[in-house]
């Protein structure tokens, strides 16, 4: 029975030993690191030609920058740099209002430099023309000898070349990066079609009203209009009694 017991405390010894000596070896934890954060998202790049084909409508200004390319130049701006892009687009009845000169007449490399002219390389706000328009021209993508001129009155934003002078009709998309503004007029640059610009024609004079203490008198008109109606009155009679004159006359040279 002594033995019995002595053996159960070796062993109850030995288990309490290396209990304790694992304690003592064993590692320690792994710190605990701070979840990683999820990576920002991809910033929203807007597809200029699906914008362009559905608004407007634009079809004639789209169909310029797809052939010149500017397109590519104009989405690279918008996506791969800090600076974003602003675009003026005329609709398509300014291109078919354009005469005078026309753009049939132009060479590849004028028509592309006149499709960046309607682009700046910077995103602005309708706000952000308010002082824009008080720095003096500013330079478009078409780089130093291409400038716009711009004034903002009463919140109307308005587009002055040497040869065209618009304003912006309308917002079609504005957002940071991307800011794309309607125009009524296509604009021309006076790098390409000289400083020879033909005379705006006059406006139509104004129809001149006559007040009514200028118009004749409606007494004055009445006994215009009478006269001639009694006149005529006046030699029927006559004719009528002329007959009547002739008998008496010839009855009295008889009686005589």
């Amino acid at each position: 029975m002594a033995k019995l017991q002595f053996t159960i405390f070796i062993v109850v010894a030995f288990l309490v030993f290396s209990a304790s000596t694992n304690a003592k070896t064993a590692s320690p934890p792994a710190p605990m690191l701070p979840p990683t954060p999820a990576p920002a998202p991809a910033p929203h790049h807007v597809n200029l030609t699906e914008l362009l084909s559905v608004a407007g409508p634009f079809h004639t200004f789209l169909d310029y920058l797809l052939s010149s390319g500017v397109i590519e130049t104009f989405q690279n701006q918008a996506n791969n740099t800090e600076e974003g892009v602003t675009i003026f687009v005329p609709k398509d009845d300014a291109f078919k209002a354009q005469k005078n000169p026309p753009l049939s007449n132009l060479t590849k490399d004028q028509l592309k430099q006149l499709l960046l002219f309607h682009a700046l390389p910077h995103y602005y706000s309708l706000s952000e023309f308010k002082n824009l328009s008080q720095s003096g021209p500013v330079n478009t993508f078409a780089g130093g000898q291409y400038p716009l001129k711009f004034t903002d009155v009463s919140g109307t934003v308005r587009i002055d070349s040497l040869w065209t002078r618009t304003k912006v009709s309308s917002s079609v998309f504005s957002t940071d990066p991307v800011a794309v503004y309607q125009v009524n007029r296509v604009l021309l640059p006076e790098a390409i079609f000289g400083t020879d610009v033909p005379p705006m024609p006059a406006p139509a004079p104004a129809p001149v009203v006559s007040s009514p203490s200028d118009s004749p008198s409606a007494d004055s008109e009445s006994v215009n209009a009478s006269s001639p109606k009694s006149s005529h009155k006046n030699s029927a009679q006559n004719l009528a009694l002329a007959p009547i004159a002739m008998l008496v006359s010839g009855l009295v040279a008889l009686l005589l």
